[in-house]
Order: C-alpha cells, then structure tokens, then sequence
C-alpha cells in the first residue's frame, strides 16, 4: 500500500484526505511511477471545487517528477529507474502512480527532480502562449497579468529573452520586485494604479498586441481595453472566478479583436508536440535565459495548506509538494 490524497466530494480544502491507496501492477502502455516531487497548479483547485467535474473520489495533481519502478507491456524507450517528469494526466497528488507512458518525458541530468516538478505544465504553458498560441515577435510589448506566479514568472524571463518588453501586474511591492528581478520592465500594483491607464502611458497610446490573463473575471473585460485594433486576448485561466458571460459584439466594438482560450493538453496532444514543447522548456533553462523560482514547498500530506496559500495568493513562483 501507499498513500495519496483523494478528494471524495467537491468542495474546499477541507475535502482533500490523506489516504492509503493500492497502485498495483502498470498494464499495457503504462508504468509504475515513484514520485519524488509534484507541481502544485491552480487548476488542481478547479478540479477540487468540482469546477472542472471529476469522477469520486480522485486523486488530483496534474504535474510531477519521478523514477519508474515497473513498465507494462508494450513500453519502449523507457526502463526501471529512468528518472521522469510529465505535465497532464490527473492523479499526482500520489507517492506511486500508474501513468501512461507516452505522457512521460526523460530528465536530462542536469535537471532536478524539484525543478522539473516546478516547471513541467507552467513552463510548456508558457511554450504554447509564446511559441504557438501566437508567435511572439521582438521589441512587441505585452502585458502578463499574475506576473510574480508560476507562470508569469517564467513567461516574464521567456518573454524578456526574446527581445520583448513586459508590462506586468502584481499585488504587493514585493511581488513588484520579484518579477522586476525575472524579467518584467513594468510591474503595476493592479490594487492601487489602474492598469489600463498605464498601459497607454507606458505604449505612448499605441496599446498592446497582445495581453496574456490567468486571472479571468477580474481583469477580463478591462484588458481588452488594453489591446490595440485587432490585438489577442489570451484567457488561460480563471484564479479571480469565471468570466462572466458578454456579447461577442464586443470585440467588434473594441477593435476587432481577437480572444482565444488555449490549454495546454491541446497542444501536447501529440506525442511529437511534447517532446518539442518539453525540449524548448529544457533548452531555455539549461541555457540560463529561464530560472525556475520554487518559491514554497509543502508535504504532499499538507496539500490542503498548499491549496489555501495558493487560493489566497501568499505564494509567489512555483510550489512543489514535496515526499519522503
């Protein structure tokens, strides 16, 4: 036996238990993995509030690092004791896992258990916003909202290393300095200053391209008044509550603007688009460009602080739930 936490009903993180599982034998196409770290999101709190609906009880997590105890039939290019990481199958919150092998990627050496479980799903994210949502150009300016986060932290140094200038927004003057520190030109204290005002000073009026928002309902419908005549919203997340419904006639109005939702697991699909999106992410850390900010650690039977801290926006970078 082994422990996980599972979550039996939607709700808060009262809901997540720390409880013994069976993992048992990996079949066709699978492996058994041992976890040595896991990536805390906020999607796993969506999945936990019942906002993105799971089968009861489930184990969440969506991102971590490990070495492989047992392959399944059919598994090639993997063996016991290959040290892995993945970003995608629900159910990491797990000392072991049965995961399918096709989602899992080698680790270079140089590359640490931790710092892959940081960076797996926030740095590809960042992959598919700036490489394949729509490629961005040098000397365009952009505006990330939740600059000092997982993401926008690496989104920020990514951005940066292309030759772009990043207009950020952040909630304290610590978080402001933080995401200077990765790459941010502009940080904006979005409680005090008023973001869409500064972003026409800061462009002379010329406006934006493009605004990258995770955050959703509180920032939705004011970054479009960000954006330059047929410039993209990118919506990829939702930390402030869902965007409330507006007519699309809006975007009309606005420019002729264009707004997509993008995730992730759409553009991983493949099996050649991850090993690609996961290879651009290791070359810009390895090069330097890239720095993966852990900025807390919690153990995986203390998930449920993890989530409220995260909920309650106390954590700045990348939170790994640590085991062992």
């Amino acid at each position: 036996m082994t422990k996980a936490i599972r979550v039996h009903q939607p709700g808060g993180p009262e809901q997540m238990r720390w409880e013994e599982v069976e993992v048992g034998e990996p079949g066709p196409g699978q492996v058994r993995l041992r976890q040595t770290a896991i990536g805390l999101n906020f999607i796993d709190v969506y999945h936990r509030t019942g906002l993105y609906p799971q089968p009861s009880p489930f184990t969440p997590g969506v991102e971590g690092a490990g070495i492989i105890e047992s392959i399944g039939p059919g598994v090639e290019g993997l063996k016991e004791g290959d040290r892995v990481a993945y970003a995608g199958p629900i159910g990491g919150y797990a000392e072991k896992r049965l995961i399918a092998a096709d989602r899992l990627v080698k680790l270079p050496e140089d590359i640490g258990d931790d710092q892959a479980a940081a960076m797996m799903l926030q740095g590809m994210t960042v992959d598919m916003l700036i490489n394949r949502v729509r490629p961005l150009q040098k000397d365009e300016t952009i505006l990330v909202h939740a600059a000092a986060g997982g993401v926008g932290l690496i989104l920020c140094q990514w951005a940066s290393a292309l030759g772009a200038t990043v207009i950020g927004t952040v909630s304290t003057e610590e978080k402001a300095e933080l995401a200077r520190a990765n790459g941010c030109d502009h940080p904006i204290l979005y409680e005090s200053q008023d973001f869409v005002a500064l972003v026409d000073e800061f462009t002379g009026g010329a406006k934006l391209p493009v605004v990258y928002d995770s955050v959703g309902k509180d920032t939705f419908l004011r970054s479009l008044d960000c954006l330059a005549p047929r410039g993209l919203m990118v919506s990829f997340g939702q930390s402030s509550g869902a965007i409330e419904p507006f007519a699309p006639g809006i975007l009309a109005q606005k420019g002729s603007l264009f707004l997509t939702r993008p995730t992730l697991f759409s553009y991983i699909e493949k099996r050649g688009e991850l090993e690609q999106s996961a290879t651009a992410l290791f070359d810009m850390v390895r090069s330097g460009k890239v720095r993966i900010d852990i900025g807390q650690r919690f153990p995986l039977a203390e998930a449920a602080e993890a989530h409220r801290a995260l909920e309650a926006r106390e954590t700045t970078g990348s939170t790994v739930l640590t085991i062992g």
